[in-house]
């Protein structure tokens, strides 16, 4: 009876959650229900599940609208059915064409119009629908029509009054009106909402024969789909057999390179893989993959292999990887085995200047009908939810950012805002739009149209209307084809030292890196600003605790810094076991074979499988599935407490005492949810090597790099000073020298045009384009002639001190330069009169000093380059202590002055607390902590420098400073406006710092986990 139901998928149209509606039909009686969405198919499949659990004939569809008309709904009767309709309406949307009023040639479709857009005839597949409210309308049409061709149509939108108002609110903020504003036309009727059927059938009981039209549609469509056969492609090659034969070939050359002829433990690595790959139908998979980064490596691009796809030799052998899973113990069934029910996928990163090119490969190589990204559902969140809604209600923008911005406690109790707190907190988790997923790409053995509808977002690459859990539900394995800086900064880095210096780095060979002395003495020092993974505050300081100087410690280290762990008690307690090895009891010998590594302690998830293979005696395939079920990837609390009894009972088997079983079993429930993938941690780590080795032997090419891809933790300034800090002399953009990113000529970087504020893109492109084709500038009127351009960029360029080959004061610069152009625009400039002779003229003496020009840079680019910022304080006071002699003050109380880099926001229970990175007059960095007590007297106030009085405290080599008290330090008025007091410290306020705010709960502390240093007594 119900041919025309929306789900929430009907994006800011429909209210009901898909299990919601399936639920509310089964309470009224409902035997077969139709889900159309508008123009989407997202939740087909998630409807189709839910139907056949509630014993319900679950029809799909999709009701096509454009321009919020609703021309037909289409039915699909079979498979065969959906494909036509996904092949229709993706027609539509990557032409962008308009859904046109009549529905085309469909075979395996019915279709049905609404009264207001009825065709002049119907075809044997559509028909017309009547609602409740049209039954009055059914007397111009004659019986013989009504017996055949009509059909009854109830669309269900909502559930009741409120879902009534939160559909219209969903219109309003989809057409950006207010809800007062609202007309009929933009919203639903009251009336569609779900009724049992036998109050429908009492509405058309004099004309009985619409009923049994719209009962015989809905027993004629058989949607049924097989959700356990894999939809990917198949075989790389033409056959199982042949992808099975190629694969084997290709591990095995790669074992030789990697291991050498005779290395029996990787060879039997690599037979055991090889079977398990074959009997899961992954040789395709594998092969695939091996394919894109062969296409990689033919354009010279660096990628990473990473997560659980690095437990793999296989991969390791194929190139796909550069960890080796013997050096490392990882266990292969971490990532693919028999017990696995959901697909693993390969993490691939590369440069983000260069991954457009490796998914225009896939999509040419694999057929653009056979490829296509994941989607993703943008849902309502917290902030959007009341800004959305506030609006619809009419809020003005001042009062809108209060309630974004601060808790519902201390929000206004009238009615409006009563009513925002009200359907706000209806629509969280509610979809809002469809996007594109982040990395997961789909190429499909079938066309992919077979399964959805695709849409073409704004990157250009087309997409598929679920997200990545339904792909898989459907039997997607998707391949994870993602960027990083990191990759970025690597590759630039190579280039540019090859091009400075004619030094060929070959970054590939990981040998290089992680053996590296210089590499690891820069690590157990934390002097690692600009390197992957490992440059945060936190992660430095981690490093000089553990006085981190191998790559193994540093795959540990790059698990434990991962939320959760860090604050779980396990961080503290692997650093002290670490520094005293001689002051724990390993808790059971088992913990000292297997995890003698991190000295007992379940640091990686891989560590999970070690325990319950070692102590409980399950195989690893087991061990994994109880890895999977801690961390909650999607069990049930039946599947939970099946998988905890079958630990106990395989303890019982192995002799252990309950007690001692049960404690182990805490462990594990305490660890598992927040431990990391050592295979992913490795793969870090690797990566971090390589740009660490890159800082140690060419730290000014490398920070170059940094710089212009765009950072890392930090802002440009930090990674500025770095550069300086290595020997770089750095100058500001010069129109002669600089391009657009930032070069390096010898020892000396030239800043880029585009760290320049306001200068336009077009202008810095003409500058390096018109020098590159025509030699250096001569003199600014050269310029002008040379590069069109207006006076606002003209002075930018000028207050840079981008001319300063010409010897010219910048005083005499700006004067020269208005002359020329005050009247003029650049597409209008006359070339003969910039060739006749500017009317001399002499300006008085104006000395010019160096702050000035410090301020100027701080206006364009945000930080000071031709002093420091301290030269520009009032104070020439610079603090009793360096921040390279902290270590000497244990327990005692310093004052320093330092200027900030970053604060990071820590949730506790005690409050909002910050912990801080300074660099002190040498250019040293250093950490504070500060607490919610102390921030109320003394907060932070924006960037720039600050007079700290705290308490040392050398943590493992480490000194922090818990902050007493601090002012943010005057600087001395901006010369420049010595005139004018109320511009004289406003550039100033330019001066920038890095925040990370966080909002979470406080983790669990070290008690909440405790975690014993001594076996049990049993």
């Amino acid at each position: 009876m119900y041919l025309n139901c929306h789900s929430f998928y009907s994006l800011r149209y429909g209210t009901i959650p898909l299990e919601e509606l399936v639920n509310l039909a089964v309470k009224q009686g409902v035997k077969a229900l139709a889900l159309t969405d508008i123009n989407t198919i997202t939740g087909i499949y998630d409807f189709k599940k839910a139907c056949d659990q509630a014993g319900i004939q679950a029809v799909v569809g999709v009701e096509c609208r454009a321009n919020n008309q609703l021309k037909f709904i289409a039915l699909a009767q079979n498979t065969t059915g959906l494909t036509e309709i996904n092949r229709f309406i993706t027609h539509c949307n990557l032409n962008n064409i308009e859904i046109p009023d009549s529905a085309p040639e469909f075979k395996n479709v019915f279709v049905i119009y609404p009264l207001e857009n009825q065709p002049e005839t119907l075809r044997d597949f559509e028909f017309l629908g009547f609602k409740p409210s049209q039954i009055s309308q059914c007397y111009k049409y004659d019986r013989g029509f009504l017996s055949s061709r009509a059909v009854v149509l109830q669309p269900v939108t909502f559930r009741n009054k409120t879902e009534y108002e939160l559909h219209c609110i969903l219109r309003a903020i989809d057409l950006n009106t207010l809800r007062s504003k609202l007309q009929p036309q933009d919203h639903a009727h009251f009336s569609e909402q779900l009724v049992q059927p036998a109050r429908l059938e009492r509405y058309f009981a004099d004309y009985p024969e619409l009923v049994a039209n719209t009962y015989k549609i809905l027993s004629a469509c058989q949607f049924e789909f097989e959700f356990r056969t894999p939809k990917n492609k198949q075989n790389f090659t033409e056959s199982k057999e042949s992808d099975a034969q190629l694969l084997r070939k290709l591990a095995y050359e790669g074992l030789e390179k990697r291991y050498g002829a005779k290395h029996e433990a990787a060879q039997a690595r690599v037979e055991k893989e090889l079977k398990v790959i074959d009997e899961l139908n992954f040789n395709g998979y594998f092969l695939i993959t091996w394919d894109i980064v062969q296409f990689s490596n033919s354009r010279g691009f660096l990628h990473i292999g990473r997560g659980s796809g690095a437990n793999s030799i296989v991969s390791y052998c194929l190139g796909i990887t550069d960890i080796c899973p013997i050096e490392l113990d990882l266990y292969f069934e971490r990532f693919l085995n028999l017990n696995r029910k959901t697909p693993p996928d390969f993490d691939i990163d590369w440069s983000w200047k260069e991954r457009d090119t490796i998914l225009e490969y896939i999509f040419e190589k694999y057929g653009p009908n056979h490829v296509a990204f994941c989607g993703t559902n943008v849902e309502f969140k917290y902030r959007s939810i009341i800004r959305e809604v506030g609006k619809v209600y009419g809020l003005p923008k001042e009062e809108l950012d209060f309630l974004a911005t601060h808790p519902l406690t201390v929000h206004d109790k009238n009615q409006v805002v009563q009513l925002v707190h009200e359907f706000g907190t209806l629509l969280e988790k509610y979809p809002n739009q469809r996007s594109m997923h982040a990395c997961g790409i789909l190429i499909s053995e079938e066309p992919i149209t077979n399964y959805s509808i695709l849409e073409l977002p704004p990157k250009g690459f087309p997409i598929v209307q679920f997200d990545m859990h339904i792909a898989e539900d459907v039997g997607f394995d998707k391949f994870d084809i993602l960027s990083q800086r990191g990759i970025g900064h690597i590759d630039d880095s190579v280039k540019l030292i090859a091009k400075n210096q004619g030094i060929t780095v070959n970054i590939r060979d990981t040998r290089l890196s992680k053996n590296e002395a210089k590499a690891n003495e820069f690590l157990s020092r934390g002097q690692t600003i600009g390197c992957f993974y490992i440059e945060s505050p936190a992660m430095r300081g981690l490093l000089r605790r553990l006085k981190c100087d191998n790559y193994k410690t540093l795959v540990a280290a790059s698990s434990i810094i991962r939320p959760g762990v860090a604050q779980s008690g396990m961080m503290k307690e692997y650093i002290f076991r670490h520094n005293f090895p001689d002051k724990f009891e390993y808790f059971h010998p088992v913990f000292e074979q297997q995890l003698g590594e991190t000295y007992g302690i379940m640091v990686y998830q891989e560590d999970v499988i070690k325990i319950a293979l070692h102590y409980g005696g399950l195989p690893a395939t087991d061990g994994d599935v109880l890895r999977r079920a801690m961390s909650g990837k999607g069990r049930s609390k039946a599947a939970l407490q099946k998988v905890k009894d079958h630990f106990f009972e395989c303890c019982a088997k192995q002799g252990h005492p309950l007690e001692l079983s049960k404690e182990i079993y805490r462990q594990i429930e305490s660890f598992a949810g927040y431990s990391f993938c050592k295979a992913h941690s490795a793969s870090y780590a690797v990566e971090s090597y390589q740009s660490l080795y890159l800082k140690a032997y060419f730290p000014i090419e490398f920070m170059v790099a940094v710089i212009n891809n765009q950072g890392g933790f930090y802002r440009t300034e930090v990674y500025v000073h770095e550069a300086r800090m290595a020997g770089a002399q750095i100058e500001n953009p010069c129109v002669n020298n600089s391009e657009i990113q930032t070069t390096v000529y010898g020892k000396v970087v030239y800043l880029g045009f585009m760290h320049l504020e306001g200068l336009h893109a077009k202008v810095a492109a003409d500058i390096v384009e018109n020098r590159t084709q025509f030699g250096p500038f001569q003199s600014l009127e050269n310029f002008i002639e040379r590069v069109p351009i207006g006076i606002e960029n003209l002075q930018i360029l000028i207050f840079i001190g981008a001319f300063r080959f010409t010897k010219l004061s910048k005083n005499e610069l700006l004067i020269r330069a208005r002359m020329i152009l005050v009247n003029f625009k650049p597409e209008d400039r006359n070339w003969k009169l910039l060739a006749e002779p500017i009317k001399p003229f002499k300006l008085p003496d104006l000395p010019r000093s160096v702050f000035e020009d410090a301020f100027d840079e701080i206006e364009l680019l945000n930080f000071p380059v031709s002093c420091s910022p301290f030269d520009l304080l009032k104070t020439k006071y610079r603090g009793d202590v360096l921040a390279r002699d902290l270590n000497a003050y244990h327990k005692k109380t310093v004052r320093m002055l330092a200027y900030l880099v970053s604060r990071k926001h820590v949730p506790t229970k005690l409050g909002s607390m910050y912990f801080g990175t300074w660099i002190d007059v040498e250019g040293t960095f250093f950490d504070t902590a500060h607490f919610a007590d102390c921030l109320q007297k003394y907060p932070f106030q924006g960037g720039g420098c600050y007079l700290l009085l705290g308490f040392v405290e050398v943590d493992y080599h480490f000194p922090t400073i818990t902050v007493q008290k601090m002012a943010k330090m005057p600087f001395i008025p901006d010369p420049r406006f010595s005139a004018s007091n109320s511009r004289a410290y406003t550039t100033q306020q330019n001066m920038r710092e890095d925040v990370s705010l966080t909002h979470r709960k406080p983790y669990p502390q070290e008690h909440e986990i405790n975690l014993p240093r001594q076996r049990m007594k049993i």
